[in-house]
């Protein structure tokens, strides 16, 4: 390539912004598409830790590192591993800060994506109904209620997350419902009005696993906690549990009778939470997941790699794609390599990052949801990820 391709990204999430950040640093243009009507317009969920050769990767090419270090949370990283009964088989207080796996709340995270990208790069409120080849290598991107972007795109990379509107262009694949699903609810100031149950989760995450069942808690950054309780449901009773779950008088007795022989300050998460309850349904692409590559085409982040949360790598994958992308990008840029080489072969080094992270997720999920998920959890912790092995 001797000039600058025209590249959309489908997705303002951390996989896209990222890509737009390192390509804008680069000196490269891009045009984001986003449903949200801005940046804070939706709950962003909770924390992350990022990984340091992935997610801290990324923010160093994107120059964001030092804005990243001044929000990160160093007592995130405190995790408990509790049973049923309140007994607490793991405690780890690490504060490595940087150099272990810092915490950052999400939308803290992504603001600072977005206050670093150009205004004039992001199109919030654009509901993406097709994209469509026009020639070799060239698509336009239309959207809902418009008559779409009329300029030819030399790439477009979806970037849009489990259901993405791109990979139906370049794989038959689908997202597999994993077997299990949690149901997402908070606690706002919870060390006010909830001391007890501030104290039970800590500073950070606490994962409360027995009969094939886990609730994870986790500390953020505004002072509330986020609970999630994840069972398994059969993917023919969604309508009813959608219905059951989504709403706070039949969701929290629902709940508690799936806990109701654990300890009672493990059953006041749920009774005492605060009135929003979300049913959330675990779902994943399979881990062996490829396409063809296609001049002008490309996935990055939940559309090429979704997987379970039971690894703490979804962001970190998405934030390496976007970051890797845009170098290769950049590179085609400066060396005339022709873009479609460039996007390919980025696309071989992807599958090979992120198909061992897809089983360990996985594989991760099974264990917590195991009949002995805690033993086995607690062994996991000790041999791959606590600093006290």
């Amino acid at each position: 390539m001797s000039s600058n391709p025209s590249i959309a990204i489908i997705g303002a999430g951390v996989a896209g912004l990222t890509l737009a950040r390192v390509l804008q640093v680069h000196g490269i243009r891009s045009t984001v598409f986003d449903l949200d009507a801005s940046s804070t317009s939706r709950d962003q969920g909770g924390t992350l830790d990022l990984h340091v050769e992935s997610g801290q990767s990324a923010l160093h090419a994107a120059g964001l590192f030092e804005r990243f270090k001044s929000l990160v949370r160093a007592d995130g990283q405190e995790m408990r591993m509790v049973d049923k009964y309140g007994k607490v088989h793991v405690h780890d207080m690490s504060t490595d800060h940087i150099d272990g796996r810092p915490e950052i709340d999400r939308g803290a995270l992504r603001q600072i994506l977005v206050d670093s990208i150009d205004q004039d790069t992001l199109r919030w409120g654009t509901r993406v109904r097709q994209v469509e080849q026009i020639a070799p290598g060239k698509y336009t991107v239309g959207f809902d209620g418009q008559d779409g972007h009329k300029t030819p795109f030399d790439l477009v990379v979806g970037a849009d997350g489990a259901w993405s509107k791109v990979r139906p262009l370049l794989s038959n694949a689908r997202p597999v419902y994993s077997g299990a699903s949690m149901v997402e609810c908070r606690f706002l100031n919870v060390d006010k009005h909830h001391p007890k149950v501030a104290e039970l989760v800590g500073g950070g995450s606490c994962f409360i696993v027995s009969d094939s069942k886990c609730v994870m808690a986790q500390r953020n950054g505004d002072g509330s906690i986020r609970i999630y309780v994840a069972f398994f449901v059969d993917e023919d009773a969604f309508p009813a549990m959608e219905v059951k779950l989504n709403h706070p008088s039949t969701a929290r007795p629902y709940l508690l009778e799936l806990l109701d022989d654990w300890d009672e300050s493990i059953k006041d998460l749920v009774r005492l939470c605060d009135e929003s309850f979300v049913f959330r349904p675990m779902y994943a692409l399979p881990v062996s997941h490829v396409w063809e590559s296609r001049p002008g085409l490309t996935l990055i982040g939940d559309a090429a790699h979704l997987v379970s949360p039971f690894a703490g790598e979804g962001a970190n994958m998405a934030m390496w794609d976007g970051s890797e992308l845009a170098k290769a990008i950049a590179d085609a840029v400066q060396t005339g390599k022709p873009l479609c080489e460039a996007v390919s072969a980025f696309e071989q080094r992807m599958y090979a990052m992120a198909h061992p992270k897809m089983e360990t997720s996985g594989n991760n999920l099974k264990l917590f949801m195991s009949p002995n998920g805690l033993e086995m959890a607690v062994q996991y912790w000790k041999t791959h990820i606590s600093h006290e092995k």
